[in-house]
C-alpha cells in the first residue's frame, strides 16, 4: 500500500521555522496501531491523519511520536494547507473531531489560515502541583489550567525567554503539560506582539514544542481579559519560533497563520 505524505511548516512564512507536522491524507482509516507507527517514524511534535467524509468536511486525527493527541493546532493548519493547495480544497472546512468537537477553518486571500477552536479559557489553581514549581527554574505568579495544561503566567517576557525546565518533574503532571506565559515587553523587538508563551510536553510528545497552536484557544481567551482586547498577536518564543493572530468571537477562538510546505512524497506500507 502507497499512501502521499506532507511535511509542512506551521505558523510561519518561512521554511525551518514554526512548527513542522506531517499531514497523510487517507480514504479509510488506517488501524491506530499503524498511525501510531507512522508519527513515530515521521518523529515530528504531530502527524494529522485525514479522511474526507462530504464536500470540505474532513476527519481529522492526530499522533504525536508518543500517543494520539486529542487537539492539535499546528497540524491542523499543516492539514488545512494541504487540503486548500494541494487537495483543491475552497471555501470553509469542517474537521470533525473525536474530543473538540467540529473545527471550522478558512483561507484569507492573503494565504492566511483562521482556524475555529472552542474557547477553553483556564481557570485558576488553588493548590499548585509541587512538580510544576520544581520543573520550572522561576516561580510564576499565577497558575490556571484548562482541559490541556497548566498555564504558569510569569512576571515579564524575559523571564519567559531565559526560564529552564526538569522534563522528569513536569512528566508527573501528566495528562497535563505546561505553558508559560508573559504579556510581551513594550520596549524590546517583540513589540509588535501582545503576548509570548514557550510549551512543554515531555509527558505527552517531547521537551519543548516549537510552536503549538491549541493552547492558544487558551492562551488567548486569558490575555484577551487581562490586555482587555479581542485582537490579539502572539509569538512562540521556542528556538523556530512562530507567530499566530488570534480573535476572540462569543465562544469561539480565532486563530490563524501561515504555512509553507517541506516536503511531499510517498509512504510504502
Amino acid at each position: 500500500m502507497e499512501v502521499d505524505i506532507y511535511i509542512v511548516d506551521a505558523f510561519t512564512k518561512q521554511q525551518f521555522k514554526g512548527n513542522s507536522a506531517a499531514v497523510v491524507p487517507l480514504q479509510d482509516w488506517l488501524a491506530p496501531e499503524l498511525m501510531q507507527n507512522i508519527a513515530a517514524e515521521n518523529n515530528l511534535s504531530e502527524t494529522a491523519f485525514i479522511v474526507a467524509s462530504a464536500a470540505n468536511q474532513y476527519q481529522i486525527r492526530w499522533f504525536s511520536p508518543l500517543t494520539e493527541i486529542d487537539f492539535c493546532g499546528h497540524a491542523t493548519l499543516a492539514a488545512s494547507y494541504v487540503i486548500f493547495q494541494h487537495l483543491a480544497g475552497q471555501g470553509e472546512i469542517e474537521f470533525v473531531t473525536r474530543e473538540v468537537g467540529s473545527l471550522f477553518v478558512k483561507q484569507h486571500s492573503d494565504g492566511r489560515i483562521e482556524m475555529s477552536f472552542p474557547n477553553q479559557c483556564p481557570q485558576l489553581v488553588e493548590q499548585v502541583p509541587e512538580a510544576l514549581l520544581a520543573g520550572l527554574s522561576v516561580t510564576p505568579i499565577k497558575v490556571l489550567k484548562n482541559r490541556q495544561a497548566y498555564f504558569a503566567i510569569m512576571a515579564s517576557e524575559q523571564e519567559v525567554k531565559k526560564l529552564s525546565y526538569r522534563s522528569e518533574q513536569l512528566k508527573q503532571l501528566a495528562p497535563y503539560d505546561v505553558v508559560v506565559s508573559a504579556k510581551a515587553s513594550a520596549t524590546s523587538n517583540t513589540d509588535k506582539y501582545d503576548f509570548i508563551s514557550r510549551y512543554f510536553w515531555p509527558a505527552n510528545g517531547g521537551d519543548e514544542d516549537p510552536v503549538t497552536g491549541s493552547i492558544h484557544a487558551g492562551l488567548a481567551p486569558y490575555w484577551a481579559q487581562q490586555l482587555a482586547k479581542t485582537e490579539l498577536v502572539a509569538y512562540q518564543a521556542s528556538a523556530r519560533g512562530g507567530t499566530l493572530y488570534c480573535s476572540i468571537s462569543n465562544d469561539r477562538v480565532l486563530v490563524s497563520g501561515f504555512a509553507v510546505l517541506y516536503l511531499k512524497g510517498t509512504i510504502f506500507i
